[in-house]
């Protein structure tokens, strides 16, 4: 992994493993656009039980996706970004590493090409 902070590949790894679930996708992109929610709420958009959108939201609270807390009697649920501020850094320093091979890769081919075709190069 091409990031520096302590345990950002933990972190990486948690948030991945959440959001290879698509209920769980879907329930961050609920609480992204409700800012708020409890698991009734949540379930009420989504085709599962209340009892599994609670078990989902506790895999994305262990990745450090989202946080409860208690209002009352009811528990809301809200994003927290940073876990995946880490993992889109992460994930942007790949794209970046690959962008930079895919470009010496294209040097070389260039490079090989006008080795067999001197004269094309020129334009004089």
């Amino acid at each position: 992994m091409t990031e520096e902070r302590p345990g950002a590949a933990e972190v990486v790894d948690s948030v991945l493993g959440a959001l290879a679930d698509p209920t769980r996708r879907q329930l961050l992109d609920l609480l992204a656009a409700q800012g708020e929610a409890t698991a009734t709420t949540l379930a009420e958009r989504l085709p599962v039980s209340r009892q599994a959108v609670v078990k989902h939201l506790a895999v994305l609270d262990a990745a450090g996706l989202v946080s409860g807390g208690r209002v009352g009697r009811e528990v809301r649920y809200a994003v927290r970004p940073a876990a995946l501020d880490t993992t889109a850094r992460w994930m942007a320093s790949l794209a970046a590493d690959w962008d930079r091979r895919l470009a010496n890769i294209k040097r070389v081919a260039e490079a090989a090409e006008q080795e067999q075709d001197p004269g094309s190069a020129r334009s004089d």
